[in-house]
């Protein structure tokens, strides 16, 4: 009883380690993916719960291949997740799982167990296509004689023009532009990976006539290059803007060009640019790197007209801002989830 008790902590301690130093640290700056892990962590303790595993009775075997076979049934049947969601918990199980067994030897069986398991086959869904002819209507429907015209026009030539992530182009300040020269953003991409998008003369004139309308002679460099026009220029243009932005330009522009899809979204632009680099016949390995993606494999799916993303249906666990999370695992518990420093898992 005292040594299953003891690995109960151990693993707690591990559990509460991964999620608040090694993970942040080593693995990804990306909050959505450090959510993911605490999110599939806390779905895979209440599984064991409402399986009835006690706490005397956690320890390596919980997390044996056939356990976590079965919670990946659970999440499909009982919480009703789609094969990409499964396959997200999954991803963030095993990485859990090899970090206990590069800490101690003895965890490596179950990891390697996790590793063997199949991936749930997925829905291939195809991405509206936007054409070049799609793209230039778009283009024509910003009134370029007022300031909120100018401000769209610039936002949807500079997405097109680099194939930027919406929340890239949000987070670019003064600073990541330089427009002297050669021209070029420097994109704090996922994972806070950097990378240079240099830019082409239609984009430097247009980014140029913003940022003079829009910040001034006098630019502050901390500035947001798009931002919000209620909170002003040190915060950002939120995402629901942009969208509603866009659907309103789409849904004038598919009345003169039926090939604008009417329920437009940001990621659009970014697929078929990537889709015309390859038309024109640019390297995939170059458009790849343009891209940001961090495999071949990824881009290979892209230009296959497929969706990348991944189901992001996580739940919010704790607040993006309240790092300072005691170790639970200190702490006598009667429960595997309290010991472990996890939320009790609720509803779906």
């Amino acid at each position: 009883m005292r040594k299953t008790k003891s690995e109960a902590i151990e693993i707690a301690r591990h559990i509460s380690l991964f999620l608040r130093e090694y993970a942040p640290n080593h693995l990804t700056g990306s909050q959505h993916t450090l959510r993911s892990y605490e999110t599939a962590l806390t779905l895979y303790v209440g599984f064991l719960e409402e399986k009835g595993i006690a706490l005397e009775n956690f320890n390596a075997s919980s997390f044996d291949k056939t356990k976590v076979e079965e919670w990946l049934v659970w999440l499909a049947e009982t919480r009703g997740c789609s094969p990409d969601t499964c396959n997200n918990r999954l991803a963030s199980i095993r990485a859990f799982l090899k970090y206990m067994a590069s800490r101690d030897v003895k965890y490596s069986d179950i990891s390697n167990g996790a590793a063997t398991i199949k991936l749930r086959k997925r829905k291939r869904r195809k991405v509206n296509g936007l054409s070049r002819s799609a793209v230039k209507s778009l283009m024509e429907e910003p009134d370029a004689t007022t300031l909120m015209g100018i401000r769209d026009l610039t936002f949807m030539i500079l997405l097109y023009a680099t194939a930027i992530r919406l929340d890239e182009a949000l987070s670019l300040q003064l600073k990541h532009v330089l427009l002297e020269g050669k021209a070029c953003i420097n994109v704090i991409g996922k994972g806070n990976k950097l990378r240079t998008l240099y830019l082409l003369p239609k984009a430097v004139s247009h980014l140029k006539q913003y940022i003079d309308l829009f910040h001034g002679t006098n630019p502050d460099s901390e500035s947001y290059l798009f931002f919000s026009r209620i909170k002003g220029q040190y915060s950002k243009m939120t995402q629901a803007a942009v969208s509603k932005m866009l659907k309103k330009y789409a849904s004038s522009a598919n009345v003169k060009n039926p090939e604008v899809p009417t329920d437009l979204h940001a990621h659009q632009f970014r697929h078929a640019k990537a889709s015309h680099w390859m038309e024109d016949g640019m390297n995939i390995v170059q458009i790849s790197f343009l891209l940001g993606h961090a495999q071949l494999q990824t881009t290979m799916i892209y230009l296959d007209v497929t969706t990348e993303q991944e189901a992001k249906a996580m739940a919010t666990l704790e607040s993006e801002n309240d790092k300072k999370v005691s170790a639970k695992w200190k702490k006598a518990g009667n429960s595997i989830s309290s010991l472990c420093g996890l939320k009790k898992l609720g509803g779906k």
